[in-house]
């Protein structure tokens, strides 16, 4: 099948806010959110203001990006780490006391390789309670990471992992109950 991207369109696809501040939110970004020496509280802030929901205890480090705060939901006590890369053309809710390491990347977008004019096929992600993503895994659209799971360091998950189950990249098992 021959590719026709002249013929791609945003059709079906809302970014949730106008023109003007999605241009603020890029502005923000990438001048102040994502620098050194923004603090951490400021990061939570600015999200905020732009409508993202954060929960209490939220540490967010630098280098970190989110495409559209007003997509975004984070529980209490998570941790967010440095170049995290949150692609999140549809929501992320991610839970509390989860740790999304260095370099991880929450993908929410995609496109349908079977159709000429390449159009969207995007989908939510969900990061239930206790769960860890490791350094420089990829979790794909459609995804839920379940409680207390973890997607190893450099893994791609793109299916749903049940709670208490380690994906890597030898083989998925299951994880031994949390001691408290």
């Amino acid at each position: 099948m021959a590719r026709d991207l002249a013929a791609f369109t945003l059709t079906g696809y809302d970014k949730g806010r106008g023109k003007a501040v999605q241009a603020l939110w890029f502005a923000v970004m990438n001048t102040v959110f994502s620098a050194w020496f923004c603090p951490a509280r400021l990061r939570v802030a600015l999200l905020r203001a732009f409508g993202a929901t954060i929960g209490d205890g939220v540490l967010i480090r630098h280098r970190v990006r989110v495409l559209w705060p007003w997509k975004l939901h984070i529980g209490d006590n998570t941790w967010i780490g440095e170049g995290v890369w949150l692609l999140n053309l549809e929501p992320v809710h991610i839970g509390s006391d989860v740790c999304v390491s260095q370099e991880a990347m929450l993908c929410t977008g995609s496109h349908d390789h079977r159709t000429t004019d390449f159009r969207y096929r995007n989908a939510p992600i969900r990061v239930e309670d206790g769960a860890w993503i490791a350094a420089r895994a990829t979790v794909l659209a459609g995804v839920t990471v379940g409680r207390h799971a973890v997607v190893g360091a450099g893994t791609v998950l793109g299916r749903d992992l049940p709670e208490l189950t380690l994906h890597a990249a030898d083989g998925t098992r299951t994880l031994k109950e949390p001691t408290p």
